[in-house]
């Protein structure tokens, strides 16, 4: 249950997260406000991605505070108001499903499992899909649409449960040109919604636009925060380049943590 709905939807103060005995990230102090677009970078095994695993429990939480609209994450039993799209997604060749019925299944966490479908529920699917640009392909398996249409479907079937923040993880990651640029007016139309969204992408080209806070990642360290105009000033102060390749942060995670059969203000420290 959430305790408060005007704190930030997410606030992490020296925050630690890993798998196991082994820590990933550390100290991690970080404020997602409403409304806010979030882009999280970082080279190779930064710890990106396991900062976003630790908010959803996928990652161990070793230290520190994790909360979600006040309430800690350790006592947070419904977690609706996450919305969550995975990196790694394979919605199976083996299970005969159209677009309509993957999104349909993110409407599940919303109703009892005896209630059946109502027409509120159908009305929020279609939106969704709508949303993602799919609706003419509404009646189609997902198993005959392109790595980034499926990932789309992943968006919508977050965005069927309605939740008041979105976190992925590498949307624009393994698709082409064409795909990244759909997928980032996706986001885009998201942002204008007022949608709160943290993204850990590589891809920061693609979404520069609409991103309103850059998080770069270090060692398994924050080492900047601030608005996309401070990032793009310090990019140019340090010449460096905006992209930053991203594999998995660390091994892959354990079969019970794996996705199943359709998936396939914070202080600024400025090196």
């Amino acid at each position: 249950m959430l305790q408060s709905m005007t704190a930030p939807p997410l606030h992490l103060h020296d925050a630690a997260f890993g798998y196991g005995d082994r820590r990933i990230v550390a100290g991690v102090d970080l404020t997602v406000n409403e409304g806010d677009v979030m882009a999280i970078l970082g080279p190779n095994a930064s710890g990106k991605s396991t900062i976003i695993r630790g908010i959803l429990g996928l990652a161990d939480h070793q230290g520190g505070h994790v909360e979600v609209f006040g309430t800690a994450i350790a006592d947070l039993s419904d977690k609706t108001a996450l919305g969550y799209v995975p990196q790694h997604h394979s919605l199976s060749t083996s299970v005969a499903a159209t677009v309509r019925e993957v999104v349909a299944t993110g409407r599940l966490v919303r109703r009892r499992w005896w209630q059946r479908t109502s027409a509120e529920d159908r009305r929020i699917v279609d939106e969704a899909i709508d949303l993602v640009g799919l609706s003419d392909r509404a009646k189609e398996e997902v198993s005959h649409l392109s790595g980034g249409q499926q990932r789309r479907v992943l968006i919508a079937r977050a965005l069927a449960a309605q939740p008041r923040i979105l976190l992925m993880d590498e949307p624009t990651a393994g698709v082409d040109a064409a795909n990244q640029q759909l997928l980032a007016e996706v986001i885009g139309r998201l942002a204008a919604a007022g949608t709160t969204m943290v993204v850990v992408t590589h891809e920061l080209d693609a979404i520069q636009h609409v991103v309103s806070r850059v998080v770069c990642v270090s060692s398994g360290h924050i080492d900047f925060d601030g608005t996309s105009e401070e990032y793009a000033a310090h990019v140019a102060a340090h010449a460096i380049g905006t992209s930053h390749h991203h594999h998995d942060d660390v091994a892959p995670l354990p079969a019970a943590l794996r996705p199943g059969p359709l998936e396939g203000t914070a202080t600024r420290r400025v090196p």
